[in-house]
C-alpha cells in the first residue's frame, strides 16, 4: 500500500532541499493499531509544520515494513518537526516494538522534488552496502 505524495508547499526553482527516507520495521502485528494511530497523528502534524515540503509513505502491512519519504526546506525545519509531539512521543512509544530502523538523508535540487521511490530505495540499498 502506498500513501501517495502529498505536496505541502511549493518547490522553488533553483533551491536545494533535504530529503529523508526512513525504514520502520515493526516486530509485532499486535502493535499495528498503535503504529497507525501515531501515523495518522503525525500526518496531521506534517500538514501544519512550517518547512515541510511534502511526504509519502509505503506500507507493507503483511510483512510489517514501513517507509516514509519526506522533503524539508532545511535541517532545522526537520529537527523541529521530529522533536515535537506527536512525532517525538511516537518515537519513544513505538521504538521498543521496532526492529532495526534505518534513516537516510540527502540533498536534492528542486527538479528532483518530489523524489521517486525507486531512487530513494536504491539510495538506501547503496548506503547499506557501503
Amino acid at each position: 500500500m502506498e500513501i501517495p505524495w502529498k505536496s505541502l508547499a511549493p518547490v522553488e526553482p533553483g533551491r536545494e532541499y533535504i530529503v529523508l527516507l526512513s525504514y520502520l520495521p515493526l516486530r509485532r502485528y499486535s502493535k499495528m493499531p498503535l503504529f497507525f494511530r501515531y501515523t495518522a497523528q503525525i500526518n496531521r502534524q506534517l500538514r501544519k509544520t512550517p518547512g515541510a515540503i511534502g511526504y509519502g509513505m509505503r506500507a507493507y502491512i503483511f510483512t510489517r515494513k514501513f517507509w516514509t519519504l519526506s522533503v524539508w526546506e532545511s535541517d532545522r525545519a526537520l529537527m523541529d518537526f521530529v522533536a515535537k509531539i506527536p512525532h517525538g512521543e511516537a518515537m519513544s512509544k513505538i521504538s521498543p516494538y521496532m526492529d532495526k530502523t534505518k534513516i537516510l538523508r540527502w540533498k536534492a535540487k528542486a527538479p528532483d522534488v518530489p523524489p521517486r521511490w525507486n531512487d530513494a530505495m536504491r539510495r538506501m540499498a547503496a548506503a547499506a552496502n557501503s
